[in-house]
């Protein structure tokens, strides 16, 4: 699967880039013809500082996008691969009782 982070209006450190790959390569474990992952980091400066975290996974004839904000990127990463696990899982269970 290839990974590709972005990250908006700041830089990224390693430490963040590595939690990213680690958490999207589990979900491989759900489904695994997951093709790409697009990681799209925003961070917003207000009052509260807002930081937004979109990933898109590229599956065979389907794409799946969710976005997660929080007050911390690994928190947004950590809901958002939650949401993914969840949609993943019930497109295989569809695939499967396609099959039958």
């Amino acid at each position: 699967m290839n990974i590709q982070i972005t990250s908006r209006k700041f830089r990224a450190k390693d430490s963040l880039k590595l939690f990213i790959s680690d958490e999207v390569k589990s979900l491989e474990r759900f489904n695994d013809q997951i093709r790409e992952a697009n990681v799209i980091l925003s961070f917003m400066h207000q009052k509260d500082s807002v930081k937004t975290a979109e990933i898109n996974l590229k599956l065979p004839g389907k794409s799946i996008t969710v976005n997660e904000t929080s007050d911390d990127f690994y928190k947004s990463i950590n809901s958002a691969t939650g949401k993914l696990a969840r949609q993943l899982k019930k497109i295989k269970t569809k695939n499967i009782s396609k099959k039958r």
